[in-house]
């Protein structure tokens, strides 16, 4: 992969809390306008990851670059038009509308106290349609369903105009229906866009049905990189979660055990 199309440089990080490892070693890169997934039981250093790409946490060893530039070099303003993130829980403290949060994805490029821009305008609007929220803009957060408040998040991030976009679990307390609403938005968005996803997810179905590549943890430690059909196989399954599974076609596993 030639240097121009990594998007995101992972190399030798390790993060420690006292004598405990939570993730030790770990190197991959992506290149712009891919769909990654990360795998791995819980505690397996998954959302730590998140933290240490988006600066969120002081490394023990190793270095993030995106495009090309060590994080710790980017200003937070900076940092944020180049990736955006979605957690996996989200609280507000004050009552703002829909419109209002999504506008927040605006900020990066704002001066303080500056009034929204028409491009301001324009650009969240766009990011409200094509995520299905235009219609939730006058709502309070406060009342959205956990479906809605995903994808208003999702807004927010796509206003951001940032060409990475990383997910930690966002579709794991929706129903089926709206995990595959999600699903097929974040594909839309990363077709349409080019936009590079980069998300969290526990259903290995989807993880098998929506990325081009996959990253399995296990213990702090990157075991897998790469194809995600060459990796999500029933032995790799076992030895990451201990359990026996059947992939019964290219986008379903039964979990048998």
């Amino acid at each position: 992969m030639e240097e121009k199309d990594v998007i995101l440089e992972v190399k030798n990080i390790s993060y420690f809390v006292r004598e405990k490892k939570i993730i030790e070693d770990i190197s991959f890169s992506l290149k712009r306008g891919g769909f990654y997934c990360v795998i791995g039981t819980n505690g397996s250093g998954k959302t730590t990851l998140l933290k240490s790409i988006t600066n969120n946490v002081e490394l023990n060893a190793g270095d993030v670059k995106v495009n090309g530039k060590p994080i710790k070099k980017y200003y937070p303003k900076q940092l944020a038009k180049e990736l955006s993130i979605v957690w996996q829980h989200n609280e507000f403290l004050f009552d703002f509308s829909a419109f209002q949060v999504v506008m927040m994805g605006r900020m990066p490029y704002q001066k303080l106290l500056q009034a929204d821009s028409e491009k301001d305008l324009k650009i969240v609007q766009e990011a409200m349609e094509k995520t299905n929220t235009w219609h939730l803009r006058n709502r309070s957060i406060k009342q959205l369903s956990g479906g809605e408040l995903q994808r208003i998040m999702i807004a927010r991030a796509l206003a951001q105009e940032s060409p990475l976009m990383l997910l930690d679990e966002p579709i794991s307390s929706l129903d089926i229906r709206h995990q595959f609403d999600v699903m097929e938005l974040l594909r839309k968005i990363n077709r349409e866009n080019g936009t590079t996803i980069f998300i969290i997810l526990h259903n290995l179905s989807l993880a098998l049905k929506y990325s081009d590549e996959i990253i399995t943890l296990k213990d702090g430690h990157l075991v897998h990189f790469g194809k995600t059909r060459d990796i999500i196989n029933k032995e790799n399954i076992q030895n990451l979660f201990n359990v026996d599974a059947e992939i019964i076609d290219k986008d379903n596993i039964i979990i048998n055990k």
